[in-house]
């Protein structure tokens, strides 16, 4: 993937983590959208129903999370204090952990057309916090923290 080419270039530590896309995603389902019921996130499309493709970060677009958008959220992932940090997408199960993550922006997910990552999702190692740049260009980024 290109986004691992990206972070060697700024000296980060990118290891794959192959097939962990899976369990990396139910974990952040189970920490960003573990309060809606299996009702609430068929009416968002969350996931894949068998007919049509889901989208977890639709807990952020249908607002049942709070979350900071655009330039907010790429400020805060800028900002927020980073160490280790998993990143995995919507429809794959490739998956990465970023060791020492202080130098890894906003900027290091957005789409271009020289590359496209898709739906890319980053989160700490804690899940306490989530940074999501989705492949809608007018749908996001998006920041937010975990509920205490």
């Amino acid at each position: 993937m290109d986004i691992v080419n990206r972070l060697k270039i700024k000296k980060v530590q990118a290891r794959e983590i192959p097939g962990w896309g899976p369990y990396i995603r139910q974990q952040w389902e189970d920490s960003f959208a573990g309060h809606l019921s299996y009702k609430e996130k068929e009416e968002i499309h969350l996931s894949y129903n068998g007919f049509a493709h889901g989208y977890l970060w639709h807990i952020f677009s249908y607002e049942k999370r709070d979350c900071l958008k655009e330039t907010q959220a790429n400020e805060a992932f800028n900002n927020i204090s980073k160490n280790t940090c998993y990143v995995f997408y919507q429809n794959s199960d490739y998956a990465l952990i970023i060791e020492n993550a202080t130098f890894v922006t906003a900027s290091d997910f957005v789409q271009k057309d020289d590359y496209n990552e898709g739906d890319i999702f980053v989160v700490d190692k804690d899940f306490t916090w989530t940074y999501v740049n989705t492949h809608e260009t007018s749908l996001g980024p998006y920041f937010s923290r975990k509920r205490k």
